[in-house]
């Protein structure tokens, strides 16, 4: 353990990657009880990251009492044509059931994510996904943007400009963009707060254990390809799971990769995880900490009218979330 993290007090747990709702609730609720012993806890949120079609109700109470208290659905959409093209085993009903489980079970904070671009998506059906996600009313909601991995069949086919699974009908960028500008809009409207990027809380929901990636507080990661922080320091879990195993079998630790932060890589990610926050980064304590004046880097963004400027506080213009990318890049220069 890192020293800066040995008297730390655990307050959240993300038990994510994969599908961890198809593992026994017995394993999970290990899980929770080895955080428990092993570290001083206060916790206040715990979340499974689910896929709808594996809740049931024995699974939900069993959750319950292993002490977790949200779960975050991979929805991606509802409707079952884009869901049949993306893979997703579960449908439009299964998203329904699954939510009135967790409901009935007493889990009072739920998550739930689209993704905008999926094959086959158009205009019509991502208004009818964000109208069901509404008409759900869960307590946080993820928009993420369809990411091309080359790994992937579906992004490998789009890299080549194939047509298999369903390349041929994803929607272009412009569309994409427009479909995100529709979310911010209805969302809106539906009272959630838009507090990064890709996230929206009802007042007092936003992930506090995601908030900790974006303020670059220290975290701890177990299992396979898990990653941590210590403020100092990055490092990363051995991705292939049996070497994984055989490292904590033989008493090794299973870290394969280890990177200390420079002042420069720290405060580029000051930068970068702070802007995607709506409310928006401290350049004051940012310039006192690092030593730096960030006032040049700042002024051709904000004469673009890409950022703006109130006191010390700097954030993303209001209607410039979508090309938050374009900021980025430019703000590294």
């Amino acid at each position: 353990m890192p020293a800066a993290l040995t008297d730390a007090v655990v307050d959240t747990i993300y038990i994510g990657g994969g599908t961890p709702s198809l593992l026994d609730p017995g394993h999970l609720r290990r899980i929770v009880d080895a955080v428990r012993t092993n570290f001083a806890c206060e916790l206040t949120e715990v979340t499974l990251e689910a896929d709808p079609e594996t809740v049931t109700e024995e699974k939900a109470a069993a959750w319950v009492v292993a002490g977790m208290n949200r779960v975050s659905f991979g929805v991606q959409s509802f409707c079952d044509e884009e869901l049949k093209a993306a893979g997703r085993m579960h449908r439009r009903a299964d998203i329904y059931r699954a939510a009135s489980i967790l409901r009935g079970a007493g889990i009072a904070n739920i998550s739930l994510d689209l993704i905008a671009g999926l094959p086959k998506q158009t205009r019509a059906t991502w208004r009818e996904s964000l109208d069901s996600l509404v008409e759900l009313a869960p307590e946080h909601v993820s928009v993420y943007l369809l990411e091309v991995d080359e790994g992937s069949r579906l992004g490998a086919e789009l890299l080549r400009g194939g047509n298999r699974y369903s390349a041929g009908d994803v929607p272009g960028d412009d569309e994409m963009a427009e479909f995100y500008d529709a979310a911010c809009s209805v969302l809106g409207a539906a009272g959630y707060e838009h507090y990064e990027i890709s996230n929206w809380g009802r007042a007092g929901f936003a992930s506090r254990h995601n908030l900790k990636y974006w303020r670059r507080e220290a975290y701890l990661g177990f299992g396979a390809g898990a990653h941590s922080f210590s403020g100092t320091e990055r490092w990363a879990n051995a991705h292939d799971a049996a070497d994984y195993v055989n490292a904590i079998t033989a008493g090794r630790l299973p870290v394969e990769q280890v990177e200390k932060l420079t002042a420069e890589s720290a405060l580029e990610e000051e930068l970068f995880l702070g802007l995607r926050q709506l409310g928006g980064i401290d350049v004051a304590r940012i310039e006192r900490e690092y030593g730096v004046s960030l006032e040049s880097r700042f002024a051709r963004l904000r004469s673009a009218g890409l950022i703006e400027r109130e006191g010390s506080l700097v954030r993303l213009a209001p209607g410039r979330v979508s090309v938050s990318n374009e900021v980025f890049v430019e703000l590294m220069k």
